[in-house]
């Protein structure tokens, strides 16, 4: 089962670790997609607390050089999290 908008979170992270000239920031960028492409690919959906997490990390890069790509990123996430249920 996919889930669409965390694969789509993930692959403009993917673009944004190529974009950034800021080595740290691609690291952390490349990290974070690889967690979304998991998530977007297993068979249950991710809890509140994982997304969370995934989303203070991607407030701490959008004061980075690929601003617009990481703002993307996170609306994604935001609306699949709106999706989960609980909290």
């Amino acid at each position: 089962m996919t889930r669409e908008n965390l694969a789509d979170a993930s692959a403009t992270l993917e673009s944004a670790a190529d974009a950034t000239g800021d080595g740290d920031a691609a690291e952390r960028l490349e990290s974070l997609a690889d967690q979304l492409d998991s998530l977007a690919t297993r068979d249950r959906d991710p809890d509140h607390g994982r997304l969370a997490r995934i989303e203070n990390a991607l407030n701490d890069l959008e004061d980075s050089d690929v601003t617009e790509q990481v703002r993307s990123a996170h609306e994604s996430v935001v609306a699949f999290r709106e999706t989960v249920e609980g909290v």
